[in-house]
């Protein structure tokens, strides 16, 4: 049987979600500019904003490319526009970006003896001193390519290069000089006189070019580079071995369609030509951009101090009050909210399956696995320890597929039953199990979480882990791995029924209809009726299309939305009744939340799915209930925080632009996250650290 898709109302609008995700990265450079926030946490904004813009080229932009030439004249024409807009945008955080780091920066570091070199000649004091380091470290890794000669050169992804016109007898040549950044700091910081310099590696390769063409004239240098696109393009099909497959592709994705062509300004066009032609950048798009790029390497600033950076918060260790996480969780469920809560019990729980004998088998889904993976380090000793330890490893993960692949093997070597990618499809759910034999009765523990299985990110990333032992819900959890062993890419209609989950494919978008209709319902019949959502991305418009019916049913709707938000709130006659604010602080928001009023008896579910076309259509997800009311109270009360921020919160207009919240002086000022952290500190339930 076809599933049918409602009808979506032809009168309701809705945001481009790329112009969205913009005025995402907008609100990234604004944090960059606050003075409240410590130097090297502005600078790291900064970086964050660049990394941003660089993933947007090499994933968007090669969508949007590839539309343009499937489309119609009418909507190529379409398209155009939006790139035009998306252009112009880019444009702009670039202008403030350069802003940002010459006005503001550059000025708050002199204030502290730091002197850093931005678009000015390096001092004749220390030049020498850049001389010896060049030539002791850089020019090991200097490359020089004549653009005159027929030998192929081929610039890589994001890497940094300069072109130099350089003359001889009248005589212009022109030559590409890469900048080592890959190889080595891009920063460096001299000590000279009692005042700290810090360096481009571009600038100190540009001071020392006339060792690199003694005897010729240089008559300009200018920085480029290219971004190209991150498309693996695998074929759907299920025949072959995916893994060697996504492997060949990794080798090469580095050398894809060029989508970016990001210079200094000041580039002849004449030289624009030739570099046009010489790279094949027909396709691409040519970005005057500054004198530096990558400037996500502004991680690595040279600035240590602890006074430059955010102060420490409570790290909470959550107590266990027996000698067995397992014996805890059997009595009741246990919710986890990191990175306030220490992810060492997430940890926990696969160390105790490991050694445990009562343990048999264990199943778990891996969508991003830390390079140093305790976890993972963990489920190979359960497999030597001879338990079934069954692992669902997503290697189409973008951008940590090559990890993904170096832990399967590793895992596979060690007994582990590895379960492969499906073709056509992602599983993104955070799910794991494990069965125990206890006195002859088996017993299932779970864990369920809104985040990655990953120690890394927990440290950065707001998520939810639910420990629980309730046998109905873990029963459809065993269910979900059975189907996955079969690799299936289309789920046939009616093969399984989930009553506890929401599962994408199965039943996860009718599911949130229906809570969404009974709200509806609820509201007309003049019962309290509202809906709270909290994720990183909503796009898909039947699920919008939904909310902007109950909001004109009169239920009051509030989004949590960090990135992309494609409903347009606050729109007379569609959506007046919804309200969405974005939070963004030093705790990356990741937690996905659903609160249903339900006429005051909420329904929550957390999970691993936004509301994309992605997650409905093309992914594995799993959201699950918390049906114990004290977990319930915790999420309320954690919720309620971030939709009082107005500290750290911007409300989203009806351009989906960010908009400052007003301040209520009654109630003062909150910053949702540190206010999160102290409540949670004092819990009785946990100790610090």
């Amino acid at each position: 049987m076809t599933k049918i898709k409602p009808a979506i109302n032809s009168l309701y609008f809705f945001q481009d979600r790329d112009l969205s995700w913009l005025s995402f990265n907008d609100r990234v450079l604004r944090e960059a500019e606050r003075e409240s926030v410590p130097l090297m946490e502005r600078i790291r904004f900064l970086a964050i904003s660049s990394s941003n813009i660089d993933e947007f080229f090499r994933v968007r932009m090669p969508a949007l490319m590839a539309l343009k030439r499937l489309a119609s004249e009418k909507k190529s024409k379409t398209i155009d526009s939006l790139l035009a807009k998306i252009n112009d945008k880019v444009h702009l955080q670039q202008e403030r970006f350069g802003s940002i780091i010459q006005d503001q920066l550059v000025h708050a570091l002199k204030l502290h003896g730091i002197f850093l070199f931005y678009n000015e000649p390096i001092p004749q004091e220390i030049t020498p001193l850049l001389k010896e380091y060049f030539i002791h470290f850089v020019a090991t890794y200097i490359h020089i390519v004549n653009l005159s000669d027929d030998s192929p050169f081929f610039p890589e992804n994001n890497k940094l290069y300069l072109v130099v016109t350089v003359r001889d007898k009248n005589t212009d040549r022109f030559f590409i000089v890469n900048i080592p950044s890959d190889k080595l700091s891009r920063f460096i910081s001299i000590n000279h006189g009692g005042v700290q310099y810090v360096i481009f590696l571009d600038d100190i390769v540009r001071t020392n070019l006339p060792m690199i063409f003694p005897g010729s004239e240089i008559i300009d240098s200018h920085s480029f580079k290219i971004t190209r696109s991150a498309e693996l393009d695998l074929e759907d099909e299920f025949t072959g071995n995916l893994s060697k497959k996504i492997e060949k592709k990794l080798r090469v994705r580095d050398f894809g369609l060029a989508t970016r062509f990001l210079f200094e300004p000041g580039l002849h066009d004449a030289t624009l030509k030739i570099l046009k032609h010489k790279f094949s950048l027909e396709g691409a798009n040519l970005i005057p951009g500054g004198r530096y790029h990558n400037l996500k390497n502004l991680l690595d600033f040279p600035l240590k101090d602890s006074v430059f950076q955010y102060d420490r918060w409570t790290n909470i260790e959550f107590k266990i009050e027996s000698d067995s996480l397992f014996n805890q969780i059997t009595k009741s469920d246990i919710l986890l909210h990191t990175p306030y809560h220490d992810y060492n019990a997430v940890v926990r729980f696969f160390n105790e399956a490991a050694i445990d004998i009562t343990v048999k088998t264990i199943y778990v889904t891996l969508y991003r696995i830390a390079n140093d993976s305790r976890i993972a380090n963990a489920l190979i000793s359960a497999a030597k320890n001879r338990k079934r330890v069954v692992v669902f490893v997503e290697l189409k993960a973008r951008f940590d597929e090559a990890n993904n692949i170096k832990w399967a093997k590793r895992m596979k070597a060690a007994g582990v039953q590895i379960i492969e990618s499906i073709p056509g499809l992602k599983v993104h759910a955070k799910i794991a199990l494990v069965k125990r034999k206890v006195h002859g009765k088996v017993m299932l523990l779970g864990l369920l979480a809104t985040g990655n299985f990953n120690e890394n990110t927990a440290k950065y990333y707001t998520d939810h882990v639910l420990m629980t032992s309730q046998k109905q819900m873990l029963r459809e959890v065993e269910r979900l791995f059975v189907f996955l062993r079969k690799r299936k890419k289309h789920p046939a209609e009616n093969t399984l029924h989930f009553k506890h989950l929401l599962v994408g494919q199965f039943n996860l978008q009718s599911r949130f209809l229906t809570l969404i209709d009974r709200e509806i319902y609820n509201a007309k019949k003049g019962l309290p009726a509202s809906i709270i959502i909290k994720l990183n991305n909503i796009e898909e418009k039947i699920l919008i299309a939904k909310l902007y019916e109950a909001a004109q049913a009169g239920v009051k709707i509030t989004l949590i939305v960090r990135s992309i938000c494609c409903l347009i709130p606050g729109v007379t006659g569609m959506s007046e009744n919804i309200f969405a604010k974005r939070i963004v602080d030093r705790y990356l928001e990741h937690g996905r939340i659903f609160i249903f009023n339900n006429n005051n008896n909420p329904e929550i579910f957390l999970g691993s799915a936004d509301w994309m076309n992605r997650n409905i259509y093309r992914r594995i997800e799993v959201c699950f209930p918390l049906y114990e009311s004290e977990l319930k109270s915790q999420i309320l009360k954690i919720i309620n925080l971030q939709i009082q921020d107005n500290t750290q919160a911007v409300g989203l207009d009806q351009h989906c632009e960010n908009v400052e919240i007003k301040n209520n002086r009654q109630s003062g000022l909150v910053r949702s996250q540190q206010v999160i952290g102290d409540m949670l500190a004092a819990n009785g339930n946990v100790v610090e650290n």
